[in-house]
């Protein structure tokens, strides 16, 4: 694993946070703290052996102020100890939140318009496609598979550093054709329906705009209509690029075990499978589902579709 993999890791470095963290905490809870009680035990001992003496001889003192000092003093903890203490419930329940439950995500492109707008706060839901083991991303318990139409947060195949969010447009078996800027699954040519004209504020051009039924998923794509319906020249090697074939007017590719065919909705703004292969299943992160703000624009707010 490279130091920008490791870097780009947050949930490993949450991880080695909580362990470092946890281990402190619990070293001090069934060792260190019963040392300092046995050391401060052992003065107060003394302490209260020289003041009976004092005592005896006629001397009064007033040392129930003195021996709780000297008592609270040893028994403080150290200043790592304490802030470690304090860190590490924190850093564990955000840890199993974030790798068993939800993670949050902005969205920094606009490959997923207009489903998704450059800096939407997404939540995505990560027990879908079944509960994997942190940092490795192993599958342990097998729950759901992606289906046609999820929108899916995913390692990018060729930087496990960067997560990526595109449309699951082929599962396992699949055979996807996309000619002239249309789909077609198995054969079957995708519903399209025309929607008006979609303002792209970024650039200042407006882009035809329609209304795709992916398997019973209806959700809004992008098209522009000066761009190629493929550039063969960013179409990058990949495992498994025998089962694709490219031509100038689009390609056919059937979507190997295990494996997932990913689109942006943004078509002509979006690097996708088309240029870099199919996304295996022990990259999968999650299955986007909420949007839960956007500073910017606070009618984002809600579920993704």
């Amino acid at each position: 694993m490279s130091l920008q993999v490791i870097l780009g890791n947050f949930a490993l470095i949450l991880f080695v946070l909580m362990v470092v963290t946890g281990a402190i905490w619990f070293l001090d809870v069934f060792y260190l703290a019963k040392q300092r009680r046995a050391t401060a035990d052992r003065a107060l001992a003394e302490f209260d052996a020289r003041n009976n003496k004092l005592t005896a001889d006629g001397i009064k003192l007033d040392h129930n102020s003195s021996r709780g000092a000297i008592e609270a003093a040893l028994l403080r903890q150290p200043t790592w100890i304490e802030y470690s203490g304090s860190f590490f419930p924190v850093i564990a329940l955000v840890f199993f939140l974030r790798s068993f439950l939800y993670e949050p995500f902005k969205i920094p492109s606009s490959s997923m318009v207009p489903t998704l707008l450059v800096g939407d706060l997404i939540l995505v839901n990560k027990f879908t496609y079944g509960i994997r083991l942190p940092v490795i991303n192993k599958k342990i318990v097998a729950i759901n598979d992606p289906q046609r139409g999820d929108v899916m947060v995913f390692k990018y195949p060729k930087d496990l550093s960067q997560d990526y969010i595109k449309r699951v447009v082929g599962v396992p078996g699949d055979k996807i054709t996309y000619e002239n800027k249309r789909l077609t699954v198995n054969g079957k040519p995708v519903e399209y329906s025309a929607l008006d004209d979609y303002l792209d504020d970024e650039h200042l051009v407006y882009n035809k705009q329609y209304r795709e039924n992916l398997s019973g998923v209806a959700h809004k794509i992008l098209n522009n209509e000066q761009a190629a319906t493929l550039n063969l020249g960013d179409v990058k090697s990949f495992p498994h690029s025998e089962n694709c074939s490219y031509k100038y007017e689009g390609f056919t590719c059937v979507v190997p075990a295990g494996n997932y065919f990913m689109m942006g909705d943004n078509r002509d703004n979006s690097a996708d499978s088309r240029y870099w292969g199919f996304v295996p299943d022990q990259n999968i992160v999650g299955k986007a589902f909420f949007v839960w703000m956007n500073l910017g624009n606070l009618r984002r707010i809600g579920g993704i579709h």
